[in-house]
């Protein structure tokens, strides 16, 4: 599904570094630099193919983790970890998002995620033609989702959000991949529409927060 977006919001969820340029200079709080440790790109850009992939994920996995570890101790009886969205600051794809959700959710066991306040990541909108849309983390549990505009028109809009929403769940990028692999991103090209994780994806997110710890 695409559509072309009316307005940027206001970005008032949390403060994780210096403002994106393409974002609103009123924004209170805008997302880091996306070319620093941690950011996981749809398409390949340019800072992407100049980052370790494999390093900008295991830290995002475990700044991810941090948090979900301090749930998991509040609450040890839990079978599966809540892990919980801020949406707000991204209104144009609110209903990519809570479907987005929706399908990890009905994916896999161990983790899930909710909307609510006090949120271990928020999704941010824009136009960041460089970079398109990605997912970043501060390195303490806290991160972040930002969604492109024109790249959400050129590419189905919900597997762009199912994709970058996989890597908070601790999923690499693997562009090389096949369609019916979500975490192939923009590999396949703009007519692949697949939203749904392959079993492979599925087991690994199960195994990476069984019980809400690493494996």
């Amino acid at each position: 599904m695409t559509r072309i977006p009316r307005m940027l919001s206001a970005a008032v969820g949390l403060a994780l570094a210096a403002g994106l340029a393409a974002l609103p200079t009123t924004a209170s709080a805008a997302p880091a630099d996306p070319s620093a440790a941690g950011a996981q790109h749809y398409t390949p850009s340019a800072s992407a193919q100049r980052s370790n992939g494999k390093a900008d994920n295991q830290a995002f996995y475990e700044a991810v983790m941090k948090s979900a570890r301090a749930k998991q101790a509040a609450a040890p009886f839990l079978k599966a970890v809540v892990v919980t969205y801020d949406p707000s600051n991204a209104p144009s794809f609110s209903g990519e998002i809570a479907r987005a959700a929706q399908i990890w959710n009905g994916s896999v066991a161990n983790v899930k995620l909710q909307a609510g306040s006090n949120a271990d990541f928020s999704y941010y909108e824009g136009d960041d033609p460089g970079n398109g849309s990605y997912a970043s983390t501060d390195g303490h549990g806290r991160g972040y989702i930002f969604l492109d505009y024109t790249q959400n028109q050129e590419y189905d809009s919900l597997r762009v959000t199912a994709h970058e929403t996989g890597h908070v769940l601790g999923l690499p990028d693997h562009y090389s991949g096949p369609c019916s692999e979500l975490m192939s991103g923009g590999g396949p090209g703009p007519s692949c529409t697949n939203p749904y994780p392959n079993s492979a994806e599925r087991s690994r997110v199960n195994s990476l927060w069984r019980y809400g710890l690493a494996g």
